[in-house]
């Protein structure tokens, strides 16, 4: 059994080696499980990319993919789970926030349950109430809007079986929520509870987090398309109920209408709601846009790894698992995708 390990690499060069040493002795604890660690550099503006192909020099069971510039945490995952080839997957940031020992906790609760995830949900959240408020109220939304079970509180480390890691890669959208794919992708999961580590600044800041959750919705949900069209048949029936009260009362009764005031506050406040729901068809219709051109969602400079000891290094092209998303536009397209290219180096 191999135990493959995907962490995304961005500001993480300090906790490289640890993430490593800490990986690989948590899976030997493990009787009969080989590892595998594949780190994806997404363009970090720090050495990490330089640490992880000096592990990868000495050690023939890492893999390092060098994207050609920054795509995001959610396409680097994807992309590392591209190259994963174990029998199981672990999914871990490497700023250590996560403990790599989870490993062995989440094994023996796939083994103990059968399921074919299992992930961690922190018991304590550690950053300020308005992060906590905005991360509550940003999961009540989307299981109102999408119909959704996300759950709140879960950390990116998970433990997956090969069938749901082969589900997962079956998703070919360009603009990646990767936590909605999770939900979506259905087999069983299991929580399990963790106490999560804050040891590094979150490189989400509000206006990212804002985009995300924008993001997350419109990928997930068709709902507010539909509370759009409830809205305007509503404001249709008050308008046209409106206006058959104000002829009715003229005519009967004579009243002039009045009120410039009330008519130019209707007149923003109907302006205002015609612009927002225009920004939400607009938002869903850029998705359409960005979908329909068949941009890769990620670009590999280059795979690094050593070959096993005793082969002379060569350079070739490997194979992934989904031909469109990741490979160059003239490379051949087998059933598992195709990355740019491969250099192995010396061990």
């Amino acid at each position: 059994m191999k135990i493959s390990v995907v962490s995304p690499l961005y500001r993480s060069a300090p906790y490289i080696d640890s993430l490593y040493r800490r990986c690989v002795e948590s899976i030997r604890s493990i009787d009969g499980a080989e590892y595998e660690i594949v780190l994806v550099n997404d363009a970090s503006p720090d050495d990490g990319v330089t640490v992880a192909k000096r592990i990868a020099r000495r050690d023939p069971n890492v893999i390092v993919v060098d994207l050609a510039r920054n795509y995001g945490q959610h396409r680097a995952v994807m992309v590392g789970l591209e190259h994963a080839s174990g029998d199981l997957v672990f999914a871990i940031d490497a700023d250590l926030e996560d403990e790599p020992e989870w490993i062995v906790r989440f094994y023996e609760e796939m083994a103990r349950s059968g399921c074919d995830v299992v992930y961690g949900v922190q018991t304590h959240m550690k950053r300020g109430a308005a992060y906590r408020l905005g991360r509550g109220l940003f999961f009540r939304t989307m299981r109102v809007l999408s119909g959704a079970t996300f759950r709140e509180n879960t950390v990116s480390a998970r433990l997956m079986s090969r069938r749901f890691v082969d589900a997962v890669l079956k998703f070919k959208e360009r603009e990646i929520f990767i936590e909605g794919i999770w939900d979506m992708c259905g087999f069983s999961q299991m929580p399990v509870n963790v106490a999560k580590y804050d040891r590094s600044p979150t490189t989400y800041t509000l206006p990212r987090l804002f985009s995300l959750a924008i993001n997350g919705i419109t990928s997930f949900s068709t709902r507010p398309l539909i509370a759009i069209a409830i809205m305007g048949v509503a404001m249709c029936i008050v308008a046209f109920t409106y206006t058959a009260f104000i002829i009715i009362d003229n005519l009967l009764y004579g009243n002039p209408v009045e009120g410039w005031s009330s008519i130019m506050a209707a007149v923003l406040v109907i302006g205002g709601l015609i612009i927002f729901c225009n920004g939400i068809m607009a938002v869903y219709l850029a998705k359409v846009f960005i979908e329909v051109k068949q941009r890769p969602s990620a670009i590999i400079k280059e795979v690094y790894h050593a070959p096993p000891r005793g082969e002379a290094p060569q350079e070739s092209h490997v194979a992934g698992t989904n031909p469109d998303r990741y490979s160059a536009p003239d490379a051949p397209r087998p059933e598992r995708p195709e990355t740019v290219s491969l250099k192995r180096l010396d061990a």
